[in-house]
């Protein structure tokens, strides 16, 4: 695939990244938080005509974006580079799959920025918050998998502050919002975001980015 625009913003992750994107059409954006932030940046910013990318892939774990690292980001030369990711790593531990034997979202995700950055220096990194609520899939071991995505979202916050990306929360914001409406409402089933749940998520990020070296102008 041969890039034809500057890509303005790279969206990388897993299903809750992919949100059924349309895998034939290259400048698809699914029907979930990227497709939230590209329409209002879109739209605020039509003088300028943004690109904005998907390449979020259902399932995939740190380790699964490093293996297509290559074509699904550093080929495309983004401007911004927004990277979801953990919670497939925390399932295949807590289904004791053969795939989860060892924990390398640490050392995956660490190996991961370490390659972008002298390929990318210019891009603006963009780390979000991985997240759960207490229903659906966690709610069976609850605290298991609160302990692990706990460390999951230190490290995160951590490789955020090393490699000076722009952090964008999410889980307080998830628990603040059960005040409203119970934890299936925003996250059918404590993992993939219902359609108020992406929303929840696009404010956040548009929030953090605007509020980082990495705002858009004209905003």
């Amino acid at each position: 695939m041969k890039v034809e625009h500057t890509v303005e913003i790279l969206f990388q992750g897993d299903s809750i990244t992919d949100c059924s994107r349309n895998r034939d059409d290259v400048w698809s954006l699914g029907r979930g938080y990227p497709n939230l932030i590209a329409a209002e940046l879109g739209y605020r910013l039509a003088e300028s005509q943004p690109a904005f990318m998907n390449r979020g892939i259902s399932g995939n774990r740190v380790s699964d974006l490093y293996a297509r690292w290559n074509e699904d980001a550093i080929y495309l030369q983004p401007k911004r580079l927004s990277i979801l990711i953990g919670v497939n790593d925390a399932w295949r531990i807590m289904d004791n799959l053969p795939t989860g034997a060892a924990d390398r979202f640490e050392s995956a995700y660490r190996h991961l920025l370490q390659v972008t950055k002298p390929y990318l220096p210019e891009t603006g990194l963009i780390l979000m918050e991985p997240f759960i609520l207490n229903c659906g899939v966690p709610a069976a071991k609850w605290n298991e998998w609160k302990a692990l995505i706990a460390g999951y979202q230190a490290t995160a916050r951590q490789l955020a502050a090393e490699y000076d990306a722009v952090w964008v929360p999410l889980q307080a914001r998830f628990e603040a919002a059960c005040s409203r409406a119970d934890a299936a409402y925003w996250i059918a089933d404590g993992v993939h975001p219902t359609a108020a749940g992406h929303q929840l998520i696009a404010d956040a990020w548009l929030e953090a980015v605007q509020s980082s070296k990495l705002a858009f102008s004209g905003l």
